[in-house]
């Protein structure tokens, strides 16, 4: 039985399907240089895959807020990418960024080779609001760079419809679909 997600819209800009034959300036090569090859730069580049518009309207949100990293991986890799993409996106929808409001409590592997609901269980109850005032009563865009199950951001968002939010809706810059 599949349970109704706790997010509402889920917008992305491209479908992700990750191969070992990936072109060098394809979208899944890209994303994982930036995430584990530990290349800020390549964060920029990521960028220019937005495009001039967004399929976002600005009137819909009244604060973007990005999935949080564990300290640790956060540590270890130097940046949370869906920061640096929540930063951009928050900027062109003239919204404020709050990377304060969340945090991952708890450490989880990460979720590449897990199946559905082995992802599910891997960040169940792995996030707290933290700052429960920013997002009581508001309309939260939740930004991420990759969606493949939805595991991790329909945790994200559960906890923040529970902190008080009237509703969470998801952006990736890609979707496994």
């Amino acid at each position: 039985m599949t349970m109704r997600p706790h997010f509402g819209a889920a917008y992305a800009i491209a479908r992700y399907r990750p191969s070992a034959e990936d072109e060098p300036g394809s979208l899944p090569r890209l994303i994982r240089r930036h995430k584990y090859g530990l290349d800020q730069a390549a964060g920029r580049a990521l960028i220019e895959f937005l495009g001039a518009g967004l399929p976002l309207s600005a009137d819909a949100y009244d604060i973007v807020i990005p999935v949080p990293l564990h300290w640790r991986r956060l540590w270890w890799r130097g940046f949370n990418q869906a920061a640096l993409l929540g930063e951009e996106i928050a900027a062109r929808l003239g919204r404020p960024l709050d990377a304060t409001v969340m945090a991952r409590k708890r450490y989880t592997s990460p979720q590449t080779s897990r199946h559905h609901d082995e992802r599910v269980r891997n960040v169940r109850s792995a996030f707290v609001v933290k700052r429960r005032d920013r997002i009581k009563g508001r309309r939260v865009l939740l930004v991420d760079d990759v969606m493949t199950t939805g595991a991790t951001v329909n945790e994200c968002a559960r906890a923040i419809l529970a902190a008080g939010a009237v509703r969470v809706d998801v952006f990736t810059l890609a979707r496994m679909l």
